[in-house]
């Protein structure tokens, strides 16, 4: 994966008529039909770094409408559930065929396969997906990491401060388990923080994201110009968090269609916040493709504050501890 780092672009377009060529994908229970294109109506889709799908398997094709859209970060609320991690929102809506492994792993692994090593093809960057822990932090922790070691190929995987670069990155959030990530020697996701953990020295391996509810620290719904004093504190916090190397992302921002969510967006791409979170694909992507300078290209990437290890890292054991 190192050979991936070095072929930074700072615009790509990614051509449908070469994907449907060499992918073949196959979404776990999706009619054929829909296996055949990864864009609605489109010729080409652009990837977009800081496209964020909120609640992705709440969509009808879930981490394929996403895809669809140019989306490169998606979020899975997961439960464990008699062994199995089981995908909904709320427990009372689980279902035995809807799995983190047949919406997500499975998928994403045929994927990265038949496109040369990434979810967009040519794509020199990872694509993120966020793992929601809703169930008992610890538990479920350790049978995330067991099914994402059975999919390691295609994970970035951490090594106390070193980190080893992959077509996806796991990012652990909700109920999470810091002190059974920390203990382990290798690991196959990192963890989300809050923004109480900004600045405190919380390495970007081992917290790459901060992430946190716009509604608790910010009153500016969209309405009207920001009030400076919250834009600054968005700028500043943007500003501490790149300087540690972690991306930032806010959930709870307004996402109904219209004016005042664009106008929050359009604060978040001008701090250069990292994700934008939406639960409206086509709405997000293009105001994307019409306001972001260069949509698919990070703000931060690994190299940016982690020194890279020698490529041939030793695959240790990563069981938790």
């Amino acid at each position: 994966m190192t050979a991936r780092l070095h072929r930074r672009s700072t615009l790509f377009v990614v051509l449908i008529s070469i994907l449907l060529a060499v992918s073949g994908l196959a979404a776990p229970d999706a009619p054929a039909r829909n296996l055949k294109t990864l864009a609605i109506g489109q010729e080409t889709t652009v990837p977009l770094a800081r496209a964020h799908a909120h609640n992705d398997y709440e969509h009808r094709r879930p981490l394929f409408d996403a895809l669809s859209h140019g989306f490169t970060s998606v979020e899975a609320d997961v439960w464990l559930v008699d062994g199995k991690l089981l995908v909904a929102h709320e427990l009372e809506a689980v279902q035995p065929g809807r799995t983190l492994k047949s919406l997500y792993l499975d998928p994403l692994r045929r994927i990265v396969s038949r496109r040369g090593g990434s979810v967009y093809e040519d794509s020199p960057y990872y694509f993120a997906l966020w793992i929601d822990v809703k169930s008992e932090a610890v538990s479920t922790y350790r049978a995330i990491h067991r099914q994402l070691r059975r999919f390691r190929a295609i994970f970035t995987s951490f090594h106390g401060e070193r980190v080893k670069d992959g077509a996806v990155t796991a990012i652990i959030s909700g109920e999470r388990a810091p002190g059974v990530m920390r203990a382990q020697r290798v690991r196959y996701a990192g963890m989300d923080g809050r923004l109480e953990d900004l600045g405190t020295g919380a390495s970007a391996s081992f917290m790459p994201v901060i992430s946190d509810n716009w509604t608790e620290h910010f009153t500016w719904t969209g309405a009207g110009p920001m009030p400076e004093m919250e834009r600054r504190k968005l700028q500043t916090i943007v500003e501490i968090a790149h300087g540690n190397g972690q991306r930032v992302r806010f959930w709870e921002t307004p996402d109904e269609p219209g004016a005042e969510s664009e106008a929050v967006w359009q604060e978040l791409l001008d701090a250069r916040a990292d994700y934008v979170n939406t639960d409206h694909l086509s709405e997000l992507q293009e105001f994307l493709v019409d306001n972001d300078p260069l949509p698919s290209v990070p703000y931060i990437y690994w190299d940016d504050c982690i020194c890279w290890p020698d490529p041939a890292i030793p695959e240790e054991d990563g069981r938790a501890a």
